[in-house]
């Protein structure tokens, strides 16, 4: 699954650290946007494209099982609550990633939410999402995460052709992942999101038509859409360099991309970042939303980043290195750094392009705003949206957005 983190460079580490919250990254605590992450790290088998922090095995340790990990984690939630406070910002969204989620009881995330009710401020309207494979839920357990207060659900369908998923290594069958949106919809859950990926070896036009036509007919209010990426070390990887598989086309993605956004546009879908696209402002992830805005987010879970006021640190990966670190009272960050003007710049414009809104011309360096006239001569920047002092991507800019944005931070 897609854990929602965003893909930053890492400066260099500093003497910074989460427990020694700099009066700097305490500033605007409680009026910037917050939110939680919660990393699920396990999952019934390893997707062959997957390179995220995950783990296929039930027992990993003494305090590292699936059994024990809602403990763990609401463990981690004390310690942030202890470190922010005490005047605590409110909690405006809680996204449950993995890993897969809900391999783990209802019961259990109903359990981590609770808990951060009862640590945290909690927003009237929090949006609260988990992720979930589509063969890992029932009608029961999402009647029970609704009844807990989630209120969107992420299901990893990725493909409707069943040798595509095969090669991605996906357990689910063709229809499950729309069946499965069907049950959170009848759950009473608010906003239900498809997970597309485009571009994996053996994928036909056919395919992909036929994919976006099955998440158009189940009732999803938002859909993102990926391109296959090969990770190095992944199975995927290793049959492609094997010469199995062929490596992903670029002009095959770009137009599966292409094809993707005239269907779901012409269905009531609007994209708002360069992989997503909603019905309407409502659908969209706030989540995420908030990690493109560079507000605040803590993150719980072995791997898991966070980033309060400019200071970005990251926890030990290892589960069982996780729970040990917790269960001796000490904290499980593994490094942090505190990010300079220069660094929190690059990030504004490196996330802020990406959206449907662009970024201010002002946040672009003098270079950078003679290379986005350049870019508006290209077709690749909207004119009209320049004239006005932002940069804003074009169609055609979304089919090429990270060499955009390269060009533009360079």
């Amino acid at each position: 699954m897609n854990t929602a983190i965003p893909l930053l460079p890492t400066p260099s580490v500093g003497a910074a650290h989460p427990d020694r919250l700099p009066a700097s990254a305490r500033q605007g605590l409680t009026t910037t946007p917050f939110g939680l992450y919660v990393h699920v790290p396990f999952c019934a088998t390893r997707c062959g494209y997957c390179d995220f922090n995950t783990y296929t095995s039930d027992e990993l340790g003494p305090g590292a099982n699936r059994a024990e990990y809602a403990g763990t984690a609401i463990a981690e939630l004390r310690r942030a609550a202890a470190t922010l406070g005490p005047d605590l910002p409110a909690v405006s969204t809680v996204f449950v990633g993995g890993g897969t989620p809900t391999l783990l009881p209802a019961e259990d995330l109903a359990a981590v939410l609770a808990a951060t009710r009862d640590l945290f401020p909690v927003a009237e309207d929090v949006e609260v999402t988990t992720e979930a494979n589509p063969e890992t839920v029932t009608p029961a357990a999402l009647a029970r995460l609704r009844e807990a207060g989630f209120t969107r659900i992420s299901l990893g369908m990725q493909s409707a052709a069943e040798h595509v998923l095969a090669v991605l290594d996906r357990r689910h069958t063709p229809g499950r992942a729309a069946e499965a949106a069907r049950e959170a919809a009848a759950a009473g859950f608010e906003h239900v999101n498809l997970d597309l990926i485009y571009g994996t070896p053996g994928e036909t036009g056919a395919d992909w038509a036929a994919s976006l036509d099955a998440v158009l007919a189940a009732p999803v209010d938002h859909v993102s859409a990926y391109a296959l990426i090969v990770e190095d070390g992944t199975r995927l990887a290793r049959r492609i360099a094997r010469g199995e598989l062929p490596m992903p086309d670029d002009d095959v993605l770009a137009d599966r991309y292409e094809h993707a956004d005239a269907t779901l546009r012409a269905a009531g879908f609007d994209w708002y970042e360069v992989s997503n696209w909603a019905r309407g402002e409502a659908a969209r992830c706030r989540h995420n939303e908030l990690y493109w805005g560079n507000a605040n987010w803590w993150g719980v879970g072995p791997g898991a980043h966070s980033h309060v006021g400019g200071l970005r640190w990251w926890n030990v990966k290892h589960p069982a290195a996780y729970a040990d670190r917790l269960v001796a009272g000490e904290s499980p960050a593994q490094d942090a750094e505190l990010l300079d003007d220069a660094d929190r710049a690059l990030e504004t414009v490196m996330l802020g392009l990406r959206l449907r809104d662009g970024l201010p011309l002002t946040a672009l360096s003098a270079v950078g705003r003679d290379r986005a006239a350049t870019a508006v001569a290209d077709g690749l920047l909207e004119p009209g949206a320049h004239a006005v002092g932002r940069a804003v991507l074009t169609d055609r800019g979304r089919l090429l957005a990270d060499a955009v944005v390269r060009d533009l931070t360079d």
